[in-house]
């Protein structure tokens, strides 16, 4: 039985999934939504056909390699154009700060209001 520790938790403490992956059935252990669960077996059956697809050898370690590559591929990849945006999102805040304290540096003071 395998455990997954992150994801969306359900309010169970542990409970036991059966996914089919390759043909083949897992019992997953984890608080994980069980949807959540079903959606990344799926994923991980759908890269593995695919490596099969692209693979001239029937070695299932093999292909379950493959696959595994391409999901690291996939996540390093997302992972680096997040890293990206936020730098650039943090870059163009800074901007749009450095020109709202400009415009208030040019701004008079207002007079005192009277009472």
């Amino acid at each position: 039985m395998t455990d997954l520790a992150d994801g969306p938790v359900t309010g169970d403490a542990s409970q036991v999934v059966t996914v089919e992956i390759m043909g083949q059935r897992f019992s997953i252990r984890s608080s994980l939504d069980i949807e959540y669960i079903n959606r990344l077996a799926s994923y991980v059956d759908h890269k593995i056909q695919a490596a099969t697809e692209h693979s001239t050898g029937g070695d299932t370690v093999r292909i379950a390699v493959l696959a595994a590559m391409n999901i690291a591929d996939e996540y390093f990849r997302s992972r680096d154009t997040e890293t990206s945006l936020e730098a650039a999102l943090k870059t163009r805040a800074g901007e749009i700060q450095r020109l709202v304290d400009d415009a208030l540096a040019d701004t008079p003071p207002e007079p005192a209001a009277e009472t």
